[in-house]
């Protein structure tokens, strides 16, 4: 068994692991100086970075022991409040200071959400990343990828299961404002299924939600990407290999024509459902949720196959993705959040297929979301 890493349940601590990090990192030529400033207004350390030809950057650190998204906004603003008030800070030839967070663990989420602001980061596992432009710098690493602080059974926020699969295609679906519990009813899903996503994706700043009021804006991408992490086309449907000889034309002609007369619930998704909002290259590959899938074996004349697969037929887990779906040439097609999803979780080329399809839906947003 792996040793229990230390307990580092001050912030005192943690500062000290992290910057032990960035030391390691860095050539035995580079200066690096920590000062804790005594002022109760002010960061937890001013780290000074100084390289062999004197140039000097100034990092301005805050230490948590831990960390979620939805904090980050104030963290770093305070940040800024501390560089902008900083005695010199403006003085000719002088960078402005830059904010960085060190925690015991900061998960890819957290990490994301710093590279994006440039806001430099360090942990106790490893995980660093620092770019400056005077002196030029960068500095990454990757330390661990979970939380060796988080004991087993200690709850974990995520996306999966029917309830989250719920809440997220309506969060995705309509356009906020909406309260929750208007969620509630668009989402079919209980009251604290609601709240717990609803607070989740709070805390991975993928929502903004008002004080005990509505939710205002949802980072409908970054949700998709988020719920990607935990549902999958193959790995959370029940999905059985098919071949339709003839090609995937003929899988849209049949169902075109067949119409009502399936006898239950399908909805193709995937690359076949995106000429629905833009084409891309040919499909290769038909992906098909069904309630009865034998049924759909039958009117398509699929054979069961071990290798050479075009066709995925899935049992969804969860109804959802019947829900909110369309017409293409008589053809029922999943909704563009649910073959997003699956596009991006789906085998081969559909990952990049998915980008496309979300690029476009970026672009025309309206055309696709309540």
């Amino acid at each position: 068994m792996p040793p229990e890493p230390a307990p580092l349940d001050r912030e005192s601590d943690i500062m000290r692991a992290a910057l032990d990090q960035v030391r390691s990192r860095l050539p035995d030529n580079w200066l690096v100086e920590a000062d804790v400033p005594s002022a109760l207004f002010g960061p937890d350390a001013e780290v000074s970075l100084a390289s062999p030809q004197g140039d000097e950057a100034m990092l301005l650190v805050a230490a948590k022991r831990t960390v979620v998204t939805g904090d980050l906004k104030s963290i770093v603003g305070q940040l800024d409040e501390y560089a902008a008030a900083r005695p010199g800070g403006a003085r000719r030839g002088r960078q402005r200071a830059t904010p960085m967070i060190v925690a015991r663990y900061l998960p890819q989420t957290v990490q994301s959400w710093l590279e994006k602001q440039n806001v430099a980061y360090a942990d106790a596992t490893g995980n660093l990343r620092i770019a400056l432009d005077r002196p030029a710098l960068f500095v990454r690493d990757i330390g661990a990828i979970k939380d060796p602080w988080r004991g087993p059974g200690r709850p974990k926020g995520n996306l999966t299961g029917e309830p989250a699969a719920r809440v997220v295609r309506a969060l995705v679906d309509f356009q906020p404002p909406y309260s929750v519990p208007e969620i509630v009813d668009l989402a079919s899903a209980s009251n604290g299924a609601t709240y717990r996503v609803i607070q989740f994706l709070e805390e991975q700043a993928l929502l903004e939600r008002e004080r005990r009021g509505p939710i205002q804006s949802v980072d409908w991408r970054g949700v998709l990407d988020r719920w990607a992490q935990d549902y999958g086309f193959q790995r959370t449907n029940t999905v059985t290999r098919y071949l339709s000889p003839r090609g995937m034309s003929v899988i849209m002609d049949r169902l075109a024509r067949v119409g009502d007369e399936t006898g239950s619930r399908y909805a193709v998704t995937g690359s076949l459902a995106t000429p629905r909002w833009e084409s891309y290259a040919p499909a290769r590959l038909g992906m098909i949720y069904a309630e009865d899938p034998d049924r759909i074996v039958d009117l398509l004349d699929l054979r069961e196959v071990e290798t050479g697969a075009n066709v995925l037929l899935a049992r969804p887990a969860s109804d959802v993705v019947f829900e909110r779906t369309e017409l293409l040439i008589g053809v029922t097609i999943a909704a563009a959040s649910q073959v997003a999803v699956d596009m991006m979780t789906g085998p081969g080329r559909n990952p990049s297929e998915a980008e496309a399809l979300l690029n476009w839906m970026e672009n025309n947003v309206d055309q696709w979301r309540r």
